[in-house]
């Protein structure tokens, strides 16, 4: 107020009433000493993503792990959709860090949605709602593996459901009002990546789920025979790999660069990284999976990245196991 009697109302600006000197204060020292201004962790694709999707009770404003309680580090049924119950570190930080789970996000007000199809008459329709937690605990909720009719509709007449609090119990099928999209909307991208994760004690899942973290990148990347068809969402997603940006036919490939002539006539070139060094000192190196010739429509990968091997994760090697009977015991 003071500035804006003292200025000549007709040369007035914005930048001569407002100092903003406080605002870039602030921000670098966000960026520069916040305790969640993190360096990321690049070991390998994995790492990179599941950092990004880090969910963080601990800074500034946030719980201190020492007096961090029980209940507050407990899985809660509202996590349900939104915070994975299995990815999180196992030492002091042991539920105060955890990770988004696959189909979570964040709404306007900063909440943790999950999406459900809505159920009308006991008809599971294609429309798909996102649910607050406060706003799912309204409604009766089944599971995405209940058994459906072709039509949609439910094959057995009492189906097990959650309620209010997070209780299950079974439900006349017309009582339904939602149904889960997948049965992997409850766990995080790297839970969800463990193969038969519901023949596994809960404690191993979550080493196992910190532990593909730890991968090192390979030079000859082998993808799993053994997947879960999370494999290349994940890839693509961590944003290592190369994709189109338009369709079109490649035109020339090399270790460091691919051509593709597009079919709206113009040429795009994408270059190739080669052995570069990440965060963790790991490699991050591209190999081009097209040849000269090739169709490429758009985002198809032509370019594998470090632990890929044709667009898919690829964390480590297949072994060959063999058993052998020793006195008749297997």
């Amino acid at each position: 107020r003071e500035r804006m009697t003292t200025q000549d109302v007709e040369a007035i600006t914005p930048q001569t009433l407002i100092n903003i000197r406080p605002v870039v204060a602030s921000i670098k020292e966000f960026f520069g000493t916040s305790q969640l201004s993190q360096f990321m962790d690049h070991t390998n694709p994995l790492a990179g993503l599941t950092h990004k999707r880090r969910l963080n009770a601990l800074g500034p404003g946030g719980l201190s792990r020492e007096r961090a309680g029980f209940e507050v580090r407990d899985v809660h049924p509202s996590h349900y959709g939104r915070m994975c119950p299995i990815e999180t570190p196992e030492g002091p930080n042991i539920g105060l860090i955890g990770s988004l789970a696959s189909y979570g996000r964040l709404n306007a007000f900063g909440f943790i949605e999950t999406p459900y199809r809505k159920v009308v008459e006991g008809k599971v329709t294609d429309q798909i709602d996102y649910l607050t937690a406060d706003e799912e605990d309204r409604f009766v909720k089944a599971q995405a593996n209940t058994a459906l009719h072709p039509d949609g509709t439910f094959a057995e007449a009492r189906v097990l459901v959650r309620t209010k609090g997070g209780e299950t119990e079974l439900a006349r099928a017309e009582e339904v009002d939602y149904i889960d999209v997948s049965p992997r909307q409850m766990v995080s991208v790297a839970t969800a990546m463990i193969p038969f994760l519901e023949h596994d004690d809960a404690n191993r899942a979550l080493m196992g789920a910190n532990m593909m973290r730890q991968s090192v990148p390979l030079l000859k990347s082998e993808a799993p025979l053994v997947g879960t068809g999370m494999e290349y969402r994940a890839a693509t997603d961590a944003g290592d790999m190369i994709g189109a940006e338009k369709a079109g036919v490649v035109e020339e490939v090399s270790a460091d660069y691919v051509t593709v002539m597009n079919d709206d006539g113009t040429r795009t070139t994408y270059r190739v990284a080669k052995f570069k060094r990440s965060n963790q000192g790991t490699s991050v190196n591209q190999k081009p999976i097209v040849a000269e010739g090739d169709r490429v429509e758009v985002n198809q990968v032509i370019a594998d990245g470090p632990c890929t091997d044709n667009g898919e994760m690829a964390l480590g090697k297949n072994l060959l196991v063999a058993f052998m009977p020793w006195e008749g015991h297997n």
